[in-house]
């Protein structure tokens, strides 16, 4: 029978029972077959006296004693008290105060009647998840406490102090409540563990592959009764602390907990609480709670569950919790000093910028349940062979209330500080260039993704003519030559462009990282313009008009790749590609065609019709010879004695547009590199009378690249004069001219 099922019948039975009277009219007469209620059910079976005892000190008698509500309550049995009253080295129960009594009975007592067969399922917002479920609510909560509250530079002893609910947040109506823990033997066949992963965490303990709560073995399940379920334990179990109270009680990790004292936690007066607080206690002193930053992946005083940014579920602590791994104190001052700390860029902690400390303990923070046999598991916060072992690395293994505690010897080594961003992130002098990286983070510090990254200095960035306006909040720009300010969204694009061409992915270079810039060759950069370098310098299409090289200090290894550090900024050209055709006199029959056609040059803009502002290109220019030639074949207009750059007829002229644009490359700049790659076919300006695409192929043999055009003509690049960067353009030589197809 299904889970389900066997519930329903149970439940409907229950029902029957309640509500089957002779008369409806007569008064209600409990029927004989009824189950007891839970403390009768303790009382009958006579191993549960102490456990009685506990239940009428807490006040708990009569919720227990009467027919009302749904429970399920982790027993423990005497014998269970036995080993607590001698491991605390007191005489029995009568030594148990009120306090502890209520925290026994309420820890063990979880919300609803659950036998073993739904035990673990989760409860999810669309109905109920099979084989889900690890841990319940119960009755407990903390409420509000005696504590330190601190206030800018004040700190003030013996207020009142509750803890949030949720992740950088406080929900008046929510208690709060503990969670025990449970592992039943089909929990642990569908998720795929063993009792190595229990073990893990409970060493002392003999996994008995069926049922167990927390520390303790079930030795009795499914009792039922009246108004719930029994399952007997051979432990008494106290409320576990949750991981802000546990990181509280071990000075081995107070370097790492202090990180969250004191640049993660504030305290907030909440007017509702200290209402009720002054009703229970009489006191209207304000009760604060104590709040964790919102940018963290949890609150580690949240008893519930919820991914940060994400809507929170309904019982989801049944199913998920979170997952903690702090390292030692040595170890964590070693990191700062080592890594994080240096003497020529952040001196000191005091002096990283709070994102860097939240970063830190965010890549020791999981809002996901990691089992000890699922490390390798782990979302990449780090590089594969940064991650912690659980085996080598974890030195104590806690189940809280609210997570799993790994104490490690080891810290995390956080992607964001190991990889080609954490080298601008951790040096102050590039503050302004990691604020203009912030879109491309995520790319930047994937551990399997290379790039080549050149960084810029705030002091370049300045002299380029870029500043933060703090006051606005956006970036401005002024030009250093003059004739040219921007402020907001367009000096925000000039920069992204700008920042763009200092990004190398590997990705779209063959899969290689610039470890070596002697000689000469060429770079594809993030936004898909090239770079060039040149015996140890780099340049980009500003600089190159401006006769500069940007020096390099580097390379630099990280996890993912290299960097350097540039003295000036890689510009981009603001010249438009005719500009640079113009001025190079080897390509003067090109440009003359184009500047004397009214079909193809607009004089005012210095734009080639048929090219849009923005699109990539690459421009094939023959040579004056190969030109020449085009005259000879009759492509061009012209004679023997040279190139007619101002046709009279519309044929002549619409020659010179169908030959201009089959030389001109659509949607992409191709460059000559120094790299093998396969042939390919790219689209041209140019279609024919049908509206049919011209393309040519483009081929690398060796450091030779060579295009082939319609007729299987081939054309060689001629390396001298190539490579040239224009504005979202690159501009080679060619060999030959370039046929199209007319049909």
């Amino acid at each position: 029978m299904s889970k389900p099922a066997k519930v329903f019948l149970y439940y409907l039975t229950l029902l029957i029972l309640l509500t089957n009277c002779k008369d409806k009219d007569e008064h209600y007469v409990r029927p004989d077959s009824l189950e007891d209620p839970i403390y009768q059910q303790l009382e009958a079976r006579g191993n549960f006296k102490n456990l009685l005892a506990l239940i009428e000190k807490a006040d708990y008698k009569i919720t227990l004693q009467s027919g009302a509500g749904y429970w399920t309550l982790f027993a423990p049995n005497d014998a269970a008290f036995e080993k607590y009253f001698a491991g605390k080295g007191i005489s029995g129960v009568d030594a148990i105060d009120k306090a502890t009594a209520t925290q026994i009975v309420k820890y063990v007592l979880v919300y609803n009647a659950f036998m073993t067969d739904r035990l673990d399922d989760y409860q999810s917002p669309t109905g109920w998840a099979d084989g889900q479920a690890f841990k319940r609510k119960t009755a407990y909560y903390k409420g509000v406490n005696l504590g330190t509250v601190k206030q800018g530079d004040n700190v003030l002893t013996d207020q009142f102090l509750i803890s949030a609910n949720r992740n950088g947040n406080f929900v008046f109506t929510d208690n709060n409540n503990k969670y025990i823990p449970y592992y039943i033997n089909t929990y642990f066949a569908g998720q795929q563990l063993s009792g190595a992963d229990y073990n893990f965490f409970y060493p002392d303990v003999a996994w008995n592959n069926s049922f167990h709560v927390a520390n303790a073995k079930v030795v009795t399940s499914n009792i039922i009764a009246e108004n719930g379920i029994i399952h007997e334990i051979d432990e008494v179990i106290l409320p576990l602390h949750n991981i802000d109270e546990h990181l509280a009680g071990k000075p081995e990790y107070s370097v790492f907990r202090d990180l969250f004292e004191k640049y993660m936690v504030y305290y907030m007066p909440n007017a509702q609480a200290t209402q009720r607080n002054q009703l229970l206690t009489g006191s209207g002193n304000p009760v604060y709670v104590k709040m964790y930053d919102n940018q963290l992946e949890f609150s580690l005083n949240d008893e519930g569950f919820e991914v940060s940014g994400a809507t929170r579920l309904e019982n989801e602590g049944q199913s998920n919790t979170y997952t903690i791994f702090a390292p030692k104190n040595e170890v964590v001052t070693n990191y700062f000093n080592t890594v994080l700390t240096h003497p020529e860029k952040y001196k000191s902690v005091e002096e990283l910028p709070v994102n860097v400390i939240r970063d830190f303990l965010n890549a020791h923070m999981f809002p996901m349940t990691v089992w000890p046999s699922k490390f390798n598991n782990l979302p990449l916060k780090t590089s594969p062979d940064a991650r912690l072992d659980a085996g080598t690395h974890v030195t104590e293994a806690k189940v809280l209330s609210n997570g799993f505690f790994y104490g490690t010897n080891k810290v995390q080594e956080a992607n964001v500080f190991h990889t080609v961003y954490g080298k601008a992130y951790l040096n102050p002098s590039y503050s302004m260039m990691i604020r203009a990286l912030e879109a491309y983070k995520e790319s930047l510090i994937i551990p399997n993704v290379r790039y080549t990254l050149f960084l810029i200095s705030d002091k370049a960035l300045t002299e380029a003519g870029f500043s933060w306006n703090t006051r606005f909040s956006r970036w401005d720009y002024a030009s250093p030559t003059g004739g040219v300010n921007l402020a907001g969204a367009s000096a925000q694009l000039r920069l992204q462009r700008i920042i763009e061409q200092h990004i190398v992915p590997a990705g779209d270079n063959r899969n290689q990282v610039f470890s070596n810039l002697n000689g000469e060759g060429v770079m594809r950069t993030f936004g898909e313009e090239f770079i060039r370098y040149t015996d140890g310098k780099v340049f980009a299409g500003g600089n190159a008009d401006q006769n500069e090289l940007v020096n390099l200090i580097g390379p630099e290894q990280t996890s993912n790749g290299v960097v350097y550090y540039v003295d000036r900024i890689l510009n981009f050209s603001d010249l438009k590609a005719s500009q640079h055709i113009a001025a190079n006199p080897a390509f003067s029959h090109f440009y003359n065609y184009i500047a004397n056609s009214t079909l193809l040059w607009d004089p005012a803009t210095l734009h080639i019709k048929g090219t849009a502002v923005g699109t990539p290109y690459t421009y094939l220019i023959p040579t004056n010879e190969a030109i020449q030639q085009a005259v000879d074949d009759g492509l061009l207009p012209g004679t023997a004695a040279g190139p007619n750059f101002t046709p009279g007829t519309t044929a002549d002229q619409d020659k010179v547009v169908r030959f201009i644009q089959y030389h001109i490359i659509a949607k992409d700049q191709v460059a000559l590199k120094n790299l093998p790659d396969d042939a390919r076919h790219y689209e041209t300006v140019f279609r024919n009378v049908n509206g049919v695409i011209g393309a040519v192929q483009v081929a690398y043999n060796g450091s030779q690249m060579v295009i082939t055009d319609a007729y299987d003509r081939t054309a060689k690049v001629i390396s001298p004069n190539s490579n040239i960067l224009s504005n979202r353009a690159v501009i080679h030589q060619i060999d030959n001219y370039l046929q199209y197809r007319e049909f």
